[in-house]
């Protein structure tokens, strides 16, 4: 039968009816998924099957109008809204209510994921809960408490139902949090131990079940009569941090607990807030407490919204030091069931953070691909026309299908570890691929049955602050080639490590070291050299880096990146950024692969970033390039914060170290390895 033609009801008409019987017989429609609309619609792939999910950040409508042949089950993602956080030396609010069918699981010490629901020819309201409001000072001792936050519905028969996040307290007469899907944090010196509101509220009123797995309780102030750090609002993947402390200069705030990372809408992750080491899907991260005051331009020690570490996860910080009045606390970001921050403030002084507003998804499943694998090794994916296989550790990649005679690659060395005493940054890691079009693009690559190994080379170590004149360690190469490889000319694929960042203190340690992309030198380095890039096996000469910039009297040159040199000291607006890396797009990657790229661009799949160098007036620079973090590489030191480091995974140089505090630079990021080719 020939190709019909679309659009065309005569041609239409004549391909039912004027078809053979065997034809007739032999035709079977291809499976679908369900047919709905309502809300923010976005398919993506997972592995072989392609998913369809509705993201609502409001309330709206799911419209199922047609059953499909892949079943009628969906699955769902309800985060409620995050609970205000209190005032005055105040705790956090706890995040929303967090419920899920995805392997995650809801909210709290919960067993296991909760069960996909039937889905008939209907429409399903979707509430979204709207954050709960930050306290607002009103006299001593008086104010209220922080506001819960709005409770997120799924109606389905069953009423799937997230309750909101638990109001923070306030030091007075409000001192305790709130119950809530996760609780929120009490005030400091709190009037009853243990006194942070109880995670997974049932939900209700009738004929709502009740439903205890959604959150984690918040968490204490410190204790009467001298206490002054405010509890951290529960998350829910972890409880709300207990504050501690006496006195200005030993007071810490409870952080918000840590949220979880939803995977809902596939590995793209373009919903949700970031958390610990990664770019985005996380949810319902509880506020951070407040203190009573601290000495303007101390330490933060304010609770970190969503984590020791955060912001994570949606979740707010409670507000930072400051001078006379009280400060705010910051609020949880839309969309993810954030807690709102406490504020930092004496009596009637500050305001909460408010909580972020919550969401609910609901996704199914909608085709089937009919992808073929000729190859295995690495985490193995699948898009419409690609086969990808994705390499984080070292392993093989087996040709296993004699039809398979050629592929892509990505290949990035391991980042360099920045320097210390005002240190220069480490440079990426090489960066080689053969992709058509790109700038450092090679020729195809030829293969064949059998095997390759794959080696992904490993970050080299910051330099540690209590070793002056000690460089950065230069990161480890990555590779692919044939397995075994004992015959002459065997066609290595090979992305240098990034070299390390120079170190003030004894020569010759202040110069960068040569890598794939050089390491920045230190400053008052003589002669102020960063170290050559480009730097590869001598049998293979390939671009695939730039050099480390300068150092100078005041600043250490930055590590250069994969698409740039990096930045010497003094430069424009001060020098000591690190080199720009490199976006690319092998398809079937998802974004969670890469780091971000600069603003304005495109966001996904950047690598090779070089680490910043120190900037000796306590200014942070940025890694990637001015304005980053980007392409995975870290941030230089300061006085009050720590280098950071490459990100994993992008070849990413470290940052460099800052000269006091013991503030150590920055270890660079390990490499990656991408093979894909036609399905």
């Amino acid at each position: 039968m020939g190709v019909r033609s679309l659009n065309n009801p005569l041609q239409e008409f004549l391909d039912t009816f004027l078809r053979s019987g065997t034809d007739a017989s032999n035709e079977v429609p291809p499976p679908a998924g369900l047919t709905a609309t309502g809300g923010i619609i976005s398919d993506y792939v997972d592995g072989s099957d392609v998913y369809r999910a509705h993201i609502f950040t409001s309330t709206g409508t799911f419209e199922v109008e047609e059953l499909g042949t892949f079943g009628n089950t969906v699955d769902y993602l309800v985060v409620a809204g995050g609970g205000g956080g209190g005032t005055q030396h105040s705790g956090g609010g706890g995040a929303g209510g967090f419920r899920t069918t995805m392997p995650e699981g809801p909210g709290g010490p919960s067993p296991s994921a909760e069960s996909a629901l039937t889905a008939t020819i209907t429409s399903y309201t979707i509430t979204v809960g709207a954050g709960g409001a930050g306290a607002v000072g009103t006299g001593n001792g008086t104010s209220p408490k922080g506001a819960p936050g709005g409770w997120s519905q799924f109606a389905h028969p069953s009423n799937i139902r997230s309750q909101g996040g638990g109001g923070g307290g306030t030091w007075g007469t409000n001192q305790l949090g709130d119950d809530g899907g996760n609780g929120g944090g009490s005030s400091s010196y709190p009037s009853a131990p243990g006194a942070g509101g109880t995670g997974s509220r049932l939900d209700g009123p009738s004929p709502q079940p009740a439903k205890p797995n959604q959150g984690y309780p918040g968490g204490a102030g410190s204790p009467s009569p001298n206490g002054h750090g405010g509890g951290g609002g529960g998350g829910a993947g972890g409880a709300g941090g207990t504050g501690s402390g006496t006195s200005s200069t030993d007071s810490t705030a409870g952080h918000g607990g840590i949220g979880k990372r939803s995977t809902i809408v596939g590995s793209t992750y373009h919903i949700g807030a970031p958390g610990p080491g990664s770019s985005g899907g996380w949810f319902a991260g509880g506020g951070g407490g407040g203190l009573v005051y601290a000495p303007f331009g101390t330490a933060p020690n304010v609770g970190r919204g969503g984590g020791a570490g955060g912001p994570y996860a949606g979740g707010g910080n409670g507000g930072p030091p400051a001078p006379g009045s009280g400060f705010p606390g910051f609020s949880g970001i839309s969309a993810t069931g954030g807690g709102g921050g406490g504020s930092t403030g004496y009596e009637n002084s500050g305001s909460g953070g408010n909580g972020g507003s919550g969401i609910v998804v609901v996704r199914y499943k909608i085709k089937e691909l009919a992808a073929t694998q000729k190859a295995t090794g690495g985490a193995v994916s699948f898009t419409p026309t690609k086969t990808v296989h994705v390499f984080t550790n070292s392993g093989i990649f087996d040709v296993t299908n004699p039809t398979l005679t050629s592929v892509e690659y990505l290949v990035v060395g391991g980042g360099g570890g920045g320097g210390c005493v005002v240190g220069g940054g480490g440079g990426a890691g090489g960066l080689r691929t053969n992709l058509s079009g790109h700038p450092l693009a090679a020729p195809s690559y030829p293969v064949s049955l059998g095997q390759y190994t794959v080696s992904i080379g490993g970050g080299g170590a910051g330099s540690p602050e209590s070793a002056p004149g000690v460089k950065g360690v230069t990161g480890s190469r990555s590779e692919f080639y044939p397995t075994p490889a004992s015959y002459p000319g065997a066609d290595f694929i090979r992305g240098a490590g990034g070299g390390g960042g120079g170190s003030r203190g004894t020569p010759p340690a202040f110069p960068g070291q040569s890598g794939g992309s050089g390491g920045g030198a230190s400053a008052d380095s003589s002669p102020p050299a960063g170290g050559a890039g480009n730097t590869a096996d001598p049998n293979h000469p390939i671009v695939q880096g730039y050099p480390g910039g300068e150092g100078s009297g005041t600043g250490a040159g930055g590590g250069g990146g994969a698409g740039g040199a990096g930045l010497s000291a003094p430069g424009p607006g001060g020098g000591c950024h690190g080199g720009i890396g490199v976006q690319v797009l092998i398809a079937g990657t998802s974004n969670d692969v890469g780091a971000p790229g600069p603003s304005g661009s495109p966001s996904a799949q950047w690598f090779g970033g070089g680490g910043a160098g120190a900037d000796g007036n306590d200014i942070i620079r940025g890694g990637g390039g001015p304005g980053g973090p980007y392409a995975g590489g870290g941030n230089s030191a300061r006085s009050t914060t720590p280098a950071e480091s490459g990100k994993v995974g992008t070849g990413g140089g470290g940052g460099g170290g800052y000269p006091t505090n013991a503030r150590p630079s920055g270890n660079g990021g390990s490499g990656i390895v991408i093979i894909a080719y036609p399905s």
